[in-house]
């Protein structure tokens, strides 16, 4: 549970005299987006926090800011979440407002965990798709603006879509992929523009990478507040440090994780056979060294089980219940793995 003790926000400590953008960069912030009507994708990961602390230095204001709980976000987000709600209150900026895809009262389950768990399969990202980001993300962020007009989600339109319909002009989207390699292909391969909406991303108009955020993050409001990668505590892309991090700070979710692939790789769509494999999937995570090389994917790490690389590093016991007292030991394996920028992954979530 998040209490407001955990939440309760001080301050920390800036660094003194450093702008966080030049003359330059608000001139280019501000010729693309003065006068617009903006909506702020805030995903409280680093990138989506930087283009915050980007627009406040440029004196741009969003009309709203969105987002989407998929009800898998690590507890340290949701902590940063709330802490950036306290920012936000200081700069007399809207609140964030959080939107979460609602199910019909007949289905089994209330959230993208619980779809894979019901349904005996792994997020969408497992296989390469990104169905589950569009659908506990982008379609909830998007009906919250535009309204739905039946179903569990059912919703009136908001009064920022509503005015721009009357008076003929289009909401911008803002969305935080920043100007390294990887988000900058994400970005060519989004439309500029759709029938509802048009698309920015800010922080790539700055030119600032992953690093240059952390370093905006901590010139505006310290060091204290660069979050964590945003992302479901089961997410596919999650490299090995952050493993090791989950399995330090959130024991009993690296667990749950565990046992989503577990269900899925073991049940009725599991594709291991010892034709083929030589084991089945759950001989092979409690015996084998190594999976097989095989173009089929073997866990939630595409490439690799969670379960096999928790048990082959000693992570967890014969019942694969994380070992909670080598916690120290996991945050320093984590910290040795971790890049500097904090977010050492190819992940599509901002």
């Amino acid at each position: 549970m998040i209490t407001a003790e955990l939440v309760r926000f001080t301050a920390p400590v800036r660094r003194a005299n450093l702008p966080v953008l030049t003359n330059g960069q608000i001139d280019v912030l501000r010729a693309a987006l003065t006068g617009r009507k903006l909506a702020a994708c805030f995903g409280a990961g680093v990138d989506s926090t930087a283009m915050l602390v980007a627009l406040h230095a440029a004196g741009l204001r969003p009309d709203v800011i969105t987002f989407a709980d998929t009800n898998g976000e690590k507890r340290a987000t949701m902590i940063h979440l709330a802490r950036m709600a306290e920012v936000l209150r200081r700069w007399h900026w809207p609140a964030i407002d959080v939107c979460a895809k609602k199910m019909l009262p007949s289905t089994p389950y209330s959230d993208l965990y619980g779809n894979c768990m019901a349904n005996e399969t792994l997020p969408s990202l497992a296989f390469g798709l990104k169905s589950c980001s569009v659908k506990f993300k982008g379609l909830v962020q998007d009906q919250f603006l535009k309204g739905a007009i039946k179903g569990p989600n059912a919703r009136p339109a908001h009064p920022l879509w509503l005015d721009a319909q009357a008076r003929g002009e289009r909401i911008v989207k803002l969305i935080g992929f920043d100007a390294g390699p990887a988000d900058k292909r994400r970005s060519k391969s989004q439309p500029v523009a759709d029938k509802d909406f048009d698309y920015l991303y800010p922080l790539q108009l700055l030119g600032w990478t992953r690093a240059d955020c952390v370093e905006a993050i901590t010139r505006a409001l310290g060091i204290g507040m660069v979050p964590i990668k945003s992302a479901c505590f089961f997410c596919p892309a999650s490299k090995h440090w952050e493993l090791w991090h989950l399995a330090a700070e959130e024991p009993d979710r690296f667990e749950e994780a565990l046992a989503l692939e577990w269900n899925a790789l073991t049940g009725r769509h599991s594709r291991f056979t010892t034709v083929e494999f030589g084991a089945d999937w759950e001989d092979l995570v409690r015996n084998a060294d190594r999976f097989p090389s095989s173009k089929t994917t073997v866990g939630l790490g595409r490439s690799f089980a969670w379960n096999h690389w928790a048990r082959v590093n000693d992570v967890v016991d014969a019942n694969f219940k994380v070992r909670r007292e080598n916690k120290a030991h996991f945050l320093a394996m984590a910290a040795a793995l971790r890049g500097d920028d904090n977010a050492f992954d190819a992940r599509s979530c901002v």
